[in-house]
């Protein structure tokens, strides 16, 4: 006797018919259809074995049902992307999401590189300094009314100069006197030590700090011989020509303070009426 060999799943015999083997086992079409084929998700028909089967993701299509949702055209060996479960061919998806160049207005196709500044996008060809053209690429620049500009030219045409050094102040900076300086340029025209952030004053339109400034020209104390700046606030007294920090004008012999008080003079010295009677 002829051995036997029949459909797994029906029983039929296979013998002069076509059949598929699943895990050694041998199927008829019709049976192997039912059971396996998948689903195309375009047409929602089975995928037959005389069909090619397209899979992406665990989802199938039949070859002729491979195309752009948008324009439909095949996608067959063409690269293409996917959105919201829609497959679109590469034109499709950057004419609906891409990316638009804020220099030439158009599409930035995926996979090409492209700059990003505040929410604008740049072809990399097209990302170049207003003034002199060329292209910014990883540089640092500076953005000014919507145009971007490579650091040298912006200096150039917008930084304001310092009255010093006459360099360009990129960042931070003092006025004085209605001038720009870099803070490392407003120095003491004396000991050179930085004033930005510092109490300082002026003599002749240069400043100065306090400490020189003091020395150089403040009245000194008769009774300490220290400096009397006179800011701030401070309060001394002036006596033919002398001065005396309040804290300082007082009896030479008894020490008792003689502000908003009467005094004698004896030489250089200033003595309360009391310890005076007897001059």
């Amino acid at each position: 006797m002829t051995e036997r060999f029949d459909c797994h799943h029906c029983e039929e015999s296979l013998f002069g018919k076509k059949y598929i083997l699943r895990e050694e086992s041998p199927y008829c079409v019709a049976c192997f259809e039912a059971l396996y084929a998948n689903t195309c998700e375009e047409c929602g028909k089975p995928i037959g074995c005389d069909c090619k089967d397209l899979s992406y993701k665990d989802r199938h299509w039949h070859e002729a049902c491979f195309h752009c949702s948008r324009c439909k055209s095949s996608l067959v060996d063409k690269p293409f992307a996917a959105k919201e479960d829609q497959l679109l061919c590469t034109g499709c998806y950057s004419h609906e999401y891409s990316s638009k160049c804020q220099e030439c207005k158009k599409t930035i196709m995926p996979g090409t590189r492209k700059m990003e500044y505040q929410d604008s996008s740049w072809h990399e060809t097209c990302f170049i300094c207003r003034r002199c053209r060329q292209p910014i690429g990883t540089r640092s620049f500076i953005s000014k009314d919507s145009q971007n500009f490579c650091v040298p030219c912006y200096e150039k045409q917008y930084a304001v100069q310092c009255v010093q050094c006459q360099k360009p102040i990129t960042t931070g900076g003092v006025t004085y006197r209605e001038q720009p300086w870099h803070q490392e340029c407003f120095v003491c025209t004396a000991c050179k030590k930085p004033l930005s952030g510092q109490r300082f004053t002026s003599r002749e339109e240069f400043a100065y700090c306090l400490s020189c400034f003091c020395n150089l020209y403040a009245k000194k104390c008769a009774g300490c011989t220290n400096p009397i700046s006179g800011l701030g606030g401070t309060k001394y007294i002036s006596f033919e020509e002398r001065q005396w920090h309040n804290d300082c004008f007082n009896c030479k012999k008894c020490s008792l303070s003689l502000v908003g008080r009467g005094f004698l003079t004896e030489r250089d010295d200033i003595l309360c009426p009391d310890c005076g009677k007897d001059i």
